[in-house]
């Protein structure tokens, strides 16, 4: 395993990309409304990052077609976005975007809350999101991958819902995959130890319902074995030597 320490120049400028990705996932949840497809939705996305001068990361790679995985309900992550998949009231929509500016990336996803959506959904978005900021917390100097791994497992399988084990996070540079993996089960004590420098996207996926998934045909979409509801946030985040930095943040 080969993990790249950062320099402060590289953090400065993992930080404009961060803000790109940040502010075009923004801009997203601010124009998400019933009776948009998701193809309208992720040009929009794209056209955002474009104008701000950078790329979006995710078109072409590994061959994806479009700038935005949008995933809703119990699609889980990799959504392709299409002109036939319209956005409904009360659904629960994953955007997950990417980012390169620069030479660097940056990658981050939100689940919004499209309407009204069922108190089950609410409570979902409301843990899953709270286990990325309790396992950010853990992210220090010194401690190991295990413990921000960990956290967000008891964080979400101590209320009873399903931690995906098939995808996790990973490291992040100038490519958007590198070492380390950052799962989302783990035992704390175990693992790398966090140096200062380190960067990694924490993302947790969790399903209302058991932790199991599959792939749709399309050979991207993944969605929940139960068909619960999925929920997918994550953060692009630097170890300091005080208090994680959030690179991600509009």
């Amino acid at each position: 395993m080969s993990v790249t320490i950062k320099s402060k120049s590289d953090l400065l400028k993992l930080r404009e990309a961060g803000r790109v990705a940040a502010c075009a996932l923004e801009y997203a949840g601010k124009i998400i409304h019933p009776g948009m497809t998701t193809k309208q939705l992720d040009k929009s996305i794209h056209d955002y990052i474009v104008g701000c001068g950078a790329v979006p990361t995710f078109l072409g790679y590994g061959g994806f077609p479009a700038s935005a995985c949008i995933s809703i309900n119990d699609e889980v992550i990799h959504g392709i976005p299409s002109p036939k998949r319209i956005i409904h009231e009360g659904d629960v929509v994953s955007v997950d975007v990417g980012a390169t500016l620069n030479g660097f990336v940056g990658d981050t996803a939100y689940t919004f809350a499209v309407g009204n959506i069922s108190q089950e959904a609410a409570d979902l978005l409301k843990v899953t999101q709270d286990s990325l900021y309790a396992a950010i917390a853990v992210a220090k100097e010194g401690a190991r991958l295990g413990d921000v791994s960990h956290t967000v497992e008891d964080y979400c399988a101590s209320r009873g819902y399903g931690i995906v084990r098939n995808y996790c996070g990973h490291g992040i540079g100038h490519e958007m995959h590198e070492d380390p993996e950052v799962p989302n089960f783990g035992k704390p004590g175990h693992g790398m130890r966090l140096r200062r420098g380190m960067t990694f996207c924490i993302e947790p996926m969790i399903n209302g319902r058991g932790d199991d998934v599959r792939v749709l045909r399309d050979g991207w979409t993944v969605v929940t074995k139960s068909g619960s509801l999925a929920a997918h946030f994550e953060h692009e985040i630097a170890v300091t030597q005080d208090e994680p930095l959030i690179l991600t943040r509009p």
